[in-house]
């Protein structure tokens, strides 16, 4: 039995002080308030139920800054990145994503995200050939998230188009493609994968309707089983011009028309929506999974949180390309993006949280852990010991108490905020880093001068 006592700690009545926990394996055992720390306690300063990061390309990590040069004389959007990806892609073999995904786990760590919900499209060798095992890339993916202790929610992807209408994949999407009949034993295989992880969820993920028919998806929907569901939607604007061309309807609505979209699914981006389709998305139960930092970075556009958080909707945040690991970079840009397209402040804020920060954090928390398929942690008798501790002696929370310390770890504070992070109260994390990031940041550079080199 291992006791933690903080300061000050979010419980799920409000903020508590003097906190003190009793955890053993694993779990919180029991939580007590106003209390002193007792003989032997570890002691730190404020405590925070942990963060899913419900959206991640594992290996993108590798091309963070790469990507920041103008490619040729039209200027550069989305798909002109995307062809970078693609050729980026071309290099990597099964050990640079376990080294690349290991070095992306620890940031994620090391940001106050407890759990990756990975949405994992690189599934074939160099040549697009099928290896001995078909989830032989997910097996390292499982392998990063054993080896840093991140939990891991597994998302395989089904692709087998380049566009709207069935169109046949090009050479640059040779490594994502399978048939239905290929994806069920991925899907076999990649359950194998991470049986041995604690914790560990198995979902899929349709990768968009540009790459998989409405008929695919809801021929391999039951092999979910009742894992969560993800999918890439409307984007891009081309992307939607390219749906009205084919069908006469936009992504949002051609989806909601023609599946039983519910609180299982997660949306990601859902960028470029009419009001229609967002009221209809908000009303279905689903997440809207956005990575404010990566749609800024690519140029997506900006989701209309404001409205869709009105009619009830609800959202969580990934870290995508991670260009940029930051769980408190992700709600301070969902926020800013707003604000900079009306002209008004703290606009996702109701009259019960009046705090930006408080109001960022629990959408996340809660919807975050829906789109990940478990219960959202909580500082509570048994739930998971899934906790993020913040310094309350940085400078940036001086004179703080309450609401006030998320909004200023979320607005005003600077990277490395978060102290400690506790996964099934093992900690990870102490002082800002993790305990084996010397070890995985060397190989990760190894790695990035084989990719590069």
């Amino acid at each position: 039995m291992a006791g933690l006592w903080f300061e000050t700690a979010l419980l799920p009545g409000g903020w508590a002080f003097g906190v003190r926990l009793e955890v053993a394996e694993g779990r919180i055992r029991s939580v007590e308030v106003d209390v002193p720390p007792a003989p032997g306690d570890e002691r730190h300063g404020i405590a925070l139920p942990g963060l899913c990061n419900l959206h991640s390309h594992a290996f993108q990590r590798a091309m963070a800054g790469l990507t920041e040069t103008r490619a040729d004389a039209g200027g550069d959007s989305f798909w002109t990145w995307r062809a970078m990806m693609y050729r980026f892609v071309d290099r990597i073999e099964p050990e640079h994503i376990e080294a690349i995904a290991a070095q992306a786990y620890v940031e994620m760590l090391e940001a106050g995200f407890v759990r990756v919900a990975e949405f994992h499209y690189l599934h074939h060798a160099r040549d697009g050939g099928l290896y001995d095992n078909i989830a032989e890339h997910a097996a390292h993916i499982g392998a990063a998230a054993e080896q840093t202790g991140i939990a891991l929610t597994l998302l395989p992807v089904f692709y087998a188009h380049a566009n709207f209408g069935s169109v046949a994949p090009d050479h640059g999407q040779r490594r994502f493609t399978t048939t239905p009949e290929q994806f069920g034993c991925l899907m076999d295989a990649c359950r194998r994968a991470i049986a041995r992880l604690p914790g560990a969820v198995l979902g899929l993920a349709p990768h968009s309707l540009r790459a998989a028919t409405v008929g695919e998806i809801a021929a391999i929907l039951p092999l979910c089983q009742s894992g969560p569901i993800h999918i890439h939607i409307a984007e891009q604007s081309r992307e939607v011009d390219d749906c009205l061309a084919w069908c006469g309807r936009r992504p949002v609505e051609h989806l909601l028309d023609n599946m039983a979209v519910d609180e299982s699914w997660c949306l990601i981006h859902a960028t470029h929506m009419t009001a229609g389709e967002t009221a209809r998305l908000a009303a279905s139960g689903a997440v809207a999974g956005l990575c404010p930092i990566t749609e800024a970075n690519l140029g997506d556009g900006i989701f209309p949180a404001r409205d869709y958080a009105a009619a009830g909707g609800r959202f969580g945040v990934g870290s995508d390309s991670n260009i940029l690991i930051d769980a408190a970079g992700e709600l301070r840009q969902l926020e800013y993006s707003q604000r900079l397209a009306s002209g008004g402040r703290n606009l996702l804020t109701t009259l019960e949280t009046r705090s930006s920060g408080r109001r960022l954090f629990d959408a996340a928390r809660h919807a975050g852990a829906r789109a990940s398929g478990i219960a959202a942690a909580e500082i509570a008798p048994g739930h998971p010991a899934d906790l993020v501790s913040l310094n309350l002696h940085d400078t940036s929370l001086s004179a703080r108490r309450g609401d006030a310390l998320l909004d200023s770890w979320i607005f005003a504070a600077r990277h490395g905020l978060v102290d400690c992070v506790w996964l099934q109260g093992r900690k990870l994390v102490s002082q800002g880093h993790h305990h084996l990031r010397d070890g995985i940041s060397s190989r990760f550079r190894r790695t990035l001068g084989v990719l590069t080199g």
